[in-house]
């Protein structure tokens, strides 16, 4: 039994509904609110947007740099990972994968137990190199290159590496991706473990961007300000933010839609 609530309220107050699912087109973010509750003893904050030809997009905050999209009748995995620092999440509970994307092969990202969990017979599995050597199957894709998925359905890798001395050790350049999704026409950049690159300067037209936030591993609430600024996406989700406040992010980005959802 799933029981659902409508509530109109300003985008400032989103945290004191708990999860939220907002619907938004690409356009222009909407005030309006939909808070589920599954009726599960784990809730996820989920938040809606429409594609060009009106398909919608559920994206749920799932934990850390998981991320569980919704589209079409298709299920996409980002970076799943059942347990970390004694948060869990359910993947048993969860339909199978169609398509799941790792960046790289930190524990935080791959979770082999996790991929096995999710996969059936036509699941495809988008990685770095490392990643398909350590799992034995799967695309290895390289900063650069792109594949179309479906007809509606194409993902670009992208740079994600570390540029600050003493720490360039955690994500040298050329090893990992970040991903370009693009769902009908709606661009979602995942930008996957990096800081601020130049290669963002080329990131062009995103629809929604998911940008890391914790020091030494990616950026500083500083540097996601600055990624941000750059790729000007229209709605962003500061994750992997562990315990650094992202809370000051959003008074420094004006025109852009910044969600705090549980990325913690």
């Amino acid at each position: 039994m799933k029981n659902t609530i409508i509530c109109l309220f300003a985008a400032g107050a989103m945290a004191a509904c708990g999860h939220a699912n907002q619907e938004t087109p690409t356009s222009e973010p909407t005030d309006t609110q939909t808070i589920e509750v599954s009726g599960t003893d784990t809730q996820y904050e989920t938040d809606v947007f429409t594609t060009k030809s009106g398909k919608s997009v559920r994206i749920h905050a799932l934990m850390h740099s998981c991320i569980r999209i919704e589209y079409d009748g298709r299920e996409i995995e980002i970076d799943p990972c059942s347990n970390l620092n004694g948060r869990t999440v359910d993947y048993a509970s969860m339909p199978k994968a169609d398509f799941i994307l790792v960046t790289h092969d930190h524990f935080d990202h791959y979770d082999e137990a996790a991929l096995r969990l999710l996969s059936k017979e036509n699941t495809r599995l988008i990685m770095n190199k490392t990643c398909v050597e350590k799992y034995g199957s799967g695309t290895a894709m390289k900063n650069g290159d792109k594949e179309v998925l479906a007809d509606d359905i194409a993902v670009e890798a992208v740079a994600a590496y570390n540029t600050t001395e003493g720490h360039k050790q955690y994500h040298p350049k050329g090893r990992d991706n970040g991903y370009i999704l693009t769902l009908d026409g709606l661009r979602i950049y995942i930008a996957g473990d990096t800081e601020v690159i130049p290669e963002m300067d080329a990131i062009k037209e995103i629809d929604i961007a998911f940008l890391p936030c914790n020091q030494p591993f990616t950026m500083t609430p500083d540097q996601l300000v600055e990624a941000a600024k750059k790729v000007n996406p229209k709605v962003l989700f500061p994750y992997h933010y562990s315990d650094t406040d992202v809370s000051g992010i959003a008074a420094q980005l004006e025109g852009i839609d910044v969600r705090i959802r549980h990325y913690e």
